[in-house]
């Protein structure tokens, strides 16, 4: 019994330490996109006026184990079910079969240089500074409406006859058309041509050409986000806040502390991430009072929200300059959008 007892308890020890098939989310580190990482401005600008904030606008991110991370072990993932501020993931839900961690890095560096850049459009189209955005077909659809008709590598030009400035143009270009054809100019390896194009309903009400489309900008002046180790686009809103701050005079958030996350794009619309109930619980430790969250993220900051943190909802980088500048001077929360 005392050897079969034994064999008991190194057979548990064993089972403990193997591999789990799952992803751990915990609350990561904040970041203040108005402050300074390690002794330099997390953003700096060059070339323009800029007016050195206070306060605080936390970008949050969330600390993932497991998969081509390094895989936890059984005793890991029963600690993390028995806390409430970690997620426990099945790993196939988070990684295809076959992602290594090269990969994950690569992906992440990628994602965040593009919300890098969509974040530096944002701003700038909000304090109404121009840029270029060049528009280039990076894929399309199998069965798409641009399917033989437009290329990888095409430069999309104008529609209609009209130049196609921003993204944001181009849906409210197609949308305003209700699906009748379009023209479309473009450029192919360096020669300019016409192409005709019936856009097709999404199925949510706008009109598309199927074509996964990549952005190119120039910038009237330098703007340059230091932030090493972090990855992914759930910072974007979060930049472009701690830009429009930077550019304008007098200190938008009040010298109150304010933490938030979301996607952006060019137009300036936010957009859902993943790790919101951790990302919350982040914000809270890292001491912030309120946290700007995207709107189609309420479902899931319904009810994992941490004591003493006011959530406001935000769509678009506009909600986010007005609600950071109604808090900022002492007005209520109880006006502004919430989830």
């Amino acid at each position: 019994m005392a050897v079969s007892g034994g064999l008991a308890v190194v057979l548990s020890a064993t089972a403990v330490l193997l591999p789990s098939p799952y992803v751990l989310e915990s609350p990561g580190p904040t970041f203040n996109t108005i402050g300074q990482v390690d002794g330099q401005p997390l953003i700096e600008i060059d070339g323009a006026e800029s007016f050195p904030p206070e306060g605080q606008l936390d970008l949050t991110t969330v600390f993932v184990r497991g998969g081509p991370n390094g895989q936890v072990n059984v005793l890991d993932t029963i600690r993390a079910w028995a806390t409430s501020d970690d997620d426990v993931i099945p790993e196939q839900l988070v990684y295809p079969e076959g992602t290594t961690s090269s990969d994950v890095q690569e992906q992440n560096a990628v994602a965040m240089t593009s919300s890098q850049e969509s974040a530096i459009a944002a701003a700038l189209s909000h304090e109404d500074i121009e840029y270029t955005e060049e528009l280039s077909v990076v894929g399309l659809g199998q069965d798409s409406a641009a399917e033989g008709l437009l290329e990888e590598g095409d430069v999309l030009r104008s529609i209609d006859g009209q130049e196609i400035r921003t993204i944001a143009a181009l849906r409210e270009a197609l949308n305003d058309g209700d699906g009748s054809a379009v023209d479309l100019a473009v450029t192919r390896d360096g020669a300019s041509t016409d192409v005709s194009v019936t856009p097709r309903e999404s199925g949510e009400g706008d009109y598309q050409l199927g074509v996964l489309l990549t952005s190119r900008f120039d910038f009237p002046f330098d703007i340059t986000i230091q932030l090493d180790d972090v990855g992914g686009p759930s910072a974007g809103m979060m930049f472009a806040l701690g830009i429009v701050d930077t550019l304008t005079e007098g200190n938008l958030t009040g010298g109150r502390h304010f933490a938030g996350t979301g996607t952006i794009d060019s137009a300036g619309v936010v957009g859902p991430i993943g790790g919101i109930a951790q990302k919350l619980v982040g914000a809270r430790s890292g001491g912030a009072e309120f946290f700007l969250a995207p709107g189609e993220n309420c479902d899931e900051v319904t009810g994992n929200i941490p004591d003493g943190l006011t959530v406001v909802r935000v769509d678009t980088l506009d909600d986010a300059v007005e609600a950071v500048g109604t808090l900022g001077e002492g007005g209520d929360a109880a006006g502004l959008a919430s989830c």
